[in-house]
């Protein structure tokens, strides 16, 4: 079988790593990168350390309105669907990456495959929410993360051709974080030690490009007293600027980090703030406490198992989560048994798409 497989954000190269290893010993995939996320910190230096093959085709679409990048990807994707004539696209996750891959495939009537199918914000104000909805909508097979996702889906009324594979980012920090403590040195660099800081990150669109609501997370970091080790966004970067926020001495700023880099600080930190999605599953993998600087998460499992926090840009909640949240209950394997992007490949193998 052949598989154009569509990527372009950092997320995606994680959940794609897996994948392809386990689909590649039966088919043949064409990776196409969006270039969506463009930098070497954001895009390349994945590539290198997940072991991911380099793409076949890379857009260098970059970044611009939704409308725009949107528009331009479903144009190259497009062409490259007629050219390689595939048996199915796969397309991971939420971003403008994911739906114009899907339209692509979609409007040419090639099988659509999509992994992380079901998830649900129930915010259509996120772009991401709006992208996997339609998404959903069009795809023909819908590999699921959760039973939470299989079940949102039967509410809206799809329930032909979708699978409850698990979470293939569990598979991901399975099969990397050994392979982090052996080559990431990233703690001796920054002179942490192990539960003495905390770890933040700011991307989303609904906290950068709102001046209240960055001002009272930064203030919230300013204010807790606790060191604080902030990977920053290139865009969280232009908008601290932009809104001449000021960061205390007790916040070190990095910029973004490698995926290795990334598990070791998480995996070592006291707690983890983030509007990150993929933050907070591997917060939850890895049993550190998170606060999502979120109104609401499609990470719902999280919530309920006592990990996860919503603190949305409280600055009151926010700080009184870095003090006083430390949760100690199991946290139950809702998100499958690491084995997901096998079942992937099983269920790719097995079913006509």
């Amino acid at each position: 079988m052949r598989i154009v497989t569509i990527i372009g954000a950092r997320p995606q190269f994680i959940k794609a790593a897996p994948v392809s290893r386990a689909i590649r010993r039966c088919n043949e995939e064409i990776l196409v990168h969006t270039g969506q996320h463009y930098d070497e910190n954001m895009s390349e230096i994945f590539f290198h350390e997940l072991d991911i093959p380099l793409p076949d085709y890379n857009l260098a679409i970059g970044s611009g309105s939704h409308g725009w990048q949107t528009g331009h990807m479903l144009i190259a994707i497009e062409d490259i669907l007629l050219k390689s004539k595939p048996d199915a696209v796969l397309v991971y996750g939420d971003t403008n990456s994911t739906l114009a891959g899907a339209l692509a495939a979609s409007k040419l009537l090639i099988p659509l495959v999509h992994v992380e199918a079901g998830l649900r914000s129930f915010n259509k104000a996120m772009p991401e929410e709006q992208n996997r909805i339609l998404t959903d909508h069009v795809s023909d097979m819908l590999l699921c993360p959760t039973q939470t996702a299989v079940a949102n889906l039967a509410k809206e009324g799809i329930r032909q051709g979708v699978y409850n594979t698990g979470d293939v980012m569990y598979d991901a920090v399975l099969y990397n974080k050994d392979i982090a403590r052996t080559k990431s040195d990233v703690l001796a660099r920054l002179n942490l030690q192990s539960g003495g800081y905390i770890l933040a990150t700011v991307h989303r669109a609904e906290n950068t490009d709102n001046k209240e609501r960055l001002s009272a997370i930064i203030e919230a970091f300013n204010r807790c007293g606790e060191r604080i080790v902030f990977p920053v966004h290139p865009r969280t970067l232009k908008y601290i600027s932009e809104y001449g926020l000021a960061l205390s001495g007790n916040i070190m700023v990095i910029e973004p980090v490698g995926y290795l880099d990334m598990l070791m600080l998480e995996s070592n930190a006291a707690k983890i703030v983030t509007d990150s999605g993929g933050v907070q599953k591997e917060a939850y993998f890895l049993g550190i406490p998170c606060i999502t600087l979120r109104r609401q998460t499609e990470w719902v499992e999280t919530v309920s198992a006592g990990w996860n926090i919503i603190a949305d840009s409280d600055e009151r909640i926010i700080l009184n989560a870095i003090r006083d949240f430390n949760p100690s209950s199991d946290r139950p394997p809702y998100f499958g048994d690491g084995h997901a992007a096998q079942k992937i490949a099983e269920i790719l193998d097995g079913v006509a798409v």
